[in-house]
């Protein structure tokens, strides 16, 4: 079986050399057309992909921008090796057995914006590796055996943005390196899964914000401390990510021991009785109403000649004097932030970098915003004596209408001459009437209309008889409404008869 994989890579190598020969005499540049033969080559990505190499391969397309070399048996890398790829962007190298980098590895590698390391054998992370790969945005380095990290490692890297060290050996980090602006585009750093014992916690809670925002701490077996358990509760409290997104993985030890696991974030552990007293610095808190210009100062012990500021807003938005993209902050010349027409979405923390270039010291300063509403001055708003005064309103309503309102209905009584019982006349008591009674005495006409009044009858029962009394409309020239009592008899009569009673 050896020997067939002998005998196959001496083909490979004879047919490479051969197609270089060929090329040469066409006076054809290798460098530019040639795609290795067991590399795929797509426009400028060249995937060389899962291929058993042991080395690169030694004809690489010069427009090539994506390079993959993942999953192979890669030991090592020589000096210059990427000198012939000028566009060169993307870099995955994942997945094989690299332990070790050169000094000049990366050196060619300018332009290089993604460098995939991850899932392999080093073991220590120098300083010189990546010095000239000023423009690299991401670095992953997960996975592997590293155990030193040199604390200027990422000083050159201006643009960095995500570094992943996860899942590795590392038992300490220097974190004040992170602090001095070298990297100001870095959002994420992630340490998580590591062999941390202790963390400096005066280094970590002294970073900014934004960093903080993204240091990932989680899985790391770290001894059970006050101070630890402090920072990250307010972490936990001022809603940062690297927290909330991992918040059942943030243990530690209590007493050191292995199996004594604490969760920090447990309500129900241990460290409660942990007076918040450490693990933070203290912040500034100001509140400001909605639509008002607030100025916030920047409060340092640096002297304002050879100082420059920086600020940092909630949304991380890098604000430098004298302008920036954001209309409505704008910085002054002694450091200050003005927010014009402030509203909702500018709460948050607002961090201000001081940076003396005479004396090589820098400064940070936090802000926390609150941006409300107006509120009426007076006395607070008090819902029973409201809820009092709305029923007391209520209650005069009910009595002016009963009291006060003027009769609208058709039927008006009157009072009559001779006092009558009262259930001898009632409005109420009338049912249907179909004929108008006769008028008494001469010189009265009988209406000729008939009008009909749908009333609740009320029903009285007196000496086994039911007793009904009407309530009629009778119209007349002289006498528009005449009120006329009916007896029981003409009552039931009434009720019962469409022959109206005429009087002559």
């Amino acid at each position: 079986m050896m020997q067939r994989l002998t005998l196959r890579r001496l083909v490979w190598r004879w047919l490479g050399n051969l197609l270089f020969l060929e090329l040469f005499v066409r006076g054809i540049p290798p460098t530019l057309h040639a795609c290795p033969i067991v590399c795929i080559c797509a426009s400028d990505l060249l995937s060389c992909v899962n291929q058993n190499l042991q080395q690169v391969p030694a004809m690489l397309p010069s427009t090539t921008s994506t390079l993959d070399l993942s999953h192979n048996n890669l030991s090592h890398l020589h000096n210059h090796w990427l000198a012939t790829l000028p566009r060169l962007q993307v870099l995955r190298i994942s997945h094989n057995q690299i332990d070790r980098l050169t000094a000049r590895v990366f050196h060619n590698a300018t332009h290089l914006q993604h460098l995939d390391l991850s899932s392999n054998l080093l073991v220590s992370i120098k300083e010189h590796f990546f010095e000239r790969l000023v423009n690299l945005e991401e670095l992953l380095l997960y996975n592997n055996r590293i155990t030193q990290v040199d604390s200027r490692v990422f000083i050159h890297l201006g643009s960095i943005q995500k570094v992943y060290l996860s899942k590795n050996l590392i038992e300490s980090f220097s974190f004040s390196y992170l602090d001095n602006l070298s990297n100001p585009q870095l959002r994420t750093l992630d340490l998580s899964s590591n062999y941390f014992l202790t963390l400096p916690i005066d280094e970590v809670t002294a970073l900014p914000m934004y960093i903080k925002n993204g240091l990932y701490l989680h899985n790391n077996p770290l001894t059970c401390d006050c101070t630890l358990y402090n920072m990250f509760l307010h972490w936990n409290k001022r809603g940062l990510s690297s927290v909330l997104d991992f918040q059942e993985d943030h243990t530690c030890l209590y007493m050191g021991l292995a199996r004594a696991v604490v969760k920090l974030l447990n309500h129900d552990n241990r460290l409660e009785k942990c007076s918040l007293t450490h693990g933070h610095l203290p912040e500034e808190s100001l509140k400001v109403i909605v639509g008002s210009t607030l100025l916030i100062t920047c409060n340092t012990t640096l002297p304002e000649e050879y100082t420059s500021y920086l600020w940092i807003s909630p949304s991380y938005e890098f604000l430098t004097y004298p302008g920036n993209s954001n209309q409505s902050l704008k910085i002054h010349m002694n450091g200050s932030l003005e927010i014009r027409g402030i509203q909702p979405w500018d709460s948050g923390i607002y961090l201000c970098i001081a940076i003396n270039r005479r004396l090589h010291q820098n400064t940070t300063h936090e802000v926390n915003v609150t941006v409300q509403f107006h509120k009426y001055e007076g006395e607070p708003f008090n819902t029973g004596l409201t809820t009092l005064l709305g029923c007391v309103v209520s209650l005069v309503l009910v009595l002016m209408y009963l009291y006060l309102t003027p009769c609208r209905c058709f039927c008006c009584c009157k009072k009559s001459p001779t006092p009558s019982p009262p259930h001898e006349c009632s409005a109420q008591s009338s049912i249907l009437s179909s004929t108008p009674p006769a008028t008494e005495g001469p010189n009265r006409k009988t209406s000729s209309t008939k009008h009909v009044v749908f009333l609740e009858p009320i029903k009285e029962v007196q000496n086994g008889k039911i007793k009904m009394a009407a309530c009629e409309e009778f119209h007349d020239a002289k006498n528009p409404k005449i009120l006329q009592l009916k007896s029981d008899s003409d009552s039931v009569s009434s009720v019962f008869s469409d022959t109206p009673f005429m009087h002559t």
